[in-house]
């Protein structure tokens, strides 16, 4: 039975726990594991996301509630608001992650005094896919959230100079775990089921989206056929993945796979590869990178500031089509094992969940501070005590 007196930790923003697909609910997921020993938690799901016999009531000792709506796109904005508004009579402090209700948080403070930390998560409002009200929407959002949050999560040094520079604001650097990832050998299943196993392979998993630059990287390996690339995505999620998929899929050496959710089926795939291709140009710190570097993968990065700061400048680096493709004409040139050990190094001295669940504990504690109790009867003695000094 949980201890009452322990903080009650309110965690909003993602699709829920068990964590199935994206980085902010890997952190949710080892964030639970790691401290509902320290906070009474409660985590707000997607209702959508979840099967009815997949919604329980507590999940490794968390609380789990359900909302009805969906954690992404238009209908987060609610999701996130209804989520908060449910909060606060229940928890003591609220962690948000992501700014999509953040043009709300004023209102939120009419209502209560309860400590609000939000992690901003990239700089979501610069993303290619949105248009210009959503652009806007997000810009306004992150800047009342910068303003009226207590205290301000950021998962990238350069965002985290960002924040401070555009909103005059220190944030607590927090970065992302990769210690779940695991190495696997390859069955004989496995090489049935994928015939790519066979042979050395390019390999990438992403959300199938521009700022990603999934089509500069198809572009260059359709191009360089000499070694097979291996793309996880959620391809039938937008018009944009459709498109691509069906411009792309005719290629032999290329294997474009519908998203896999079980990650030790996903270690298989990734751990095996002969290097990791990184695309991301957009956010902070990307979990996609982070497990890459933990698994001890070689990683070819496009050349993104972030990108830069995470791997600490030693991934090999390229800008355009024909940049990656000069790499992968001359991988036999680069130190490609001694570049995958030192960004193993890198992760595990920074990107392990317990270091990561410590930080947070550690801004959660910094934030928190217990109601005052007040006895309900004060004892005579104690009060002639009082007035003696008082006189």
């Amino acid at each position: 039975m949980k201890n009452i007196d322990l903080p009650r930790l309110g965690i909003i923003g993602t699709v829920g726990v068990p964590a199935k697909y994206g980085g902010f609910e890997t952190l949710v997921h080892h964030l639970v594991l790691n401290l509902n020993k320290e906070f009474d938690i409660t985590v707000y799901n997607s209702k959508k996301a979840y099967k009815i016999e997949e919604r329980v009531k507590e999940w490794n000792g968390a609380k789990m509630v359900y909302m009805p709506f969906r954690a992404n796109g238009f209908q987060s904005i609610f999701y996130d608001l209804f989520s908060m508004f449910h909060a606060l009579k229940r928890t003591d402090f609220i962690l948000v992650l992501g700014v999509s209700a953040g043009l709300f948080f004023p209102l939120i403070k009419l209502f209560s005094k309860k400590r609000i930390v939000i992690n901003i998560d990239g700089l979501e409002w610069r993303r290619p896919k949105w248009n210009w009200f959503a652009k806007t929407f997000l810009l306004l959002s992150e800047m009342v959230a910068c303003r009226f949050a207590d205290e301000i999560i950021t998962d990238n040094r350069i965002l985290k100079e960002y924040v401070k520079i555009r909103y005059n604001r220190i944030s607590s650097l927090i970065e992302y775990g990769a210690d779940h990832t695991n190495p696997q050998e390859v069955g004989v299943q496995n090489r049935l089921n994928y015939t790519f196993l066979n042979k050395k392979y390019a390999f990438k998993v992403s959300r199938i989206e521009p700022e990603n630059n999934i089509e500069m990287i198809l572009q260059a390996f359709s191009e360089y056929v000499d070694l097979d690339l291996v793309l996880v995505g959620n391809w039938g999620d937008s018009n944009y993945g459709k498109k691509i998929k069906k411009a792309y899929q005719q290629f032999e050496n290329l294997h474009l796979l519908d998203p896999i959710y079980e990650i030790r089926a996903l270690d298989v795939l990734r751990s095996n590869a002969y290097i990791y291709v990184h695309g991301h140009s957009a956010g902070g710190t990307n979990p996609s990178l982070v497990e890459a570097m933990y698994l001890q993968i070689p990683i070819l990065s496009f050349d993104a500031i972030f990108n830069r700061v995470t791997t600490n400048n030693q991934a090999i680096y390229f800008s355009d089509i024909k940049g990656l493709q000069y790499i992968l004409k001359n991988l036999d040139n680069y130190p490609l094992l001694a570049v995958a050990k030192k960004l193993k190094e890198i992760a595990d001295q920074q990107y392990t969940w317990s270091i990561i669940s410590s930080r947070y504990a550690k801004v959660i504690d910094e934030n928190y501070s217990p109601p005052i109790k007040i006895p309900e009867q004060v004892p005579i003695a104690h009060l002639e005590q009082v007035r003696v000094h008082a006189i």
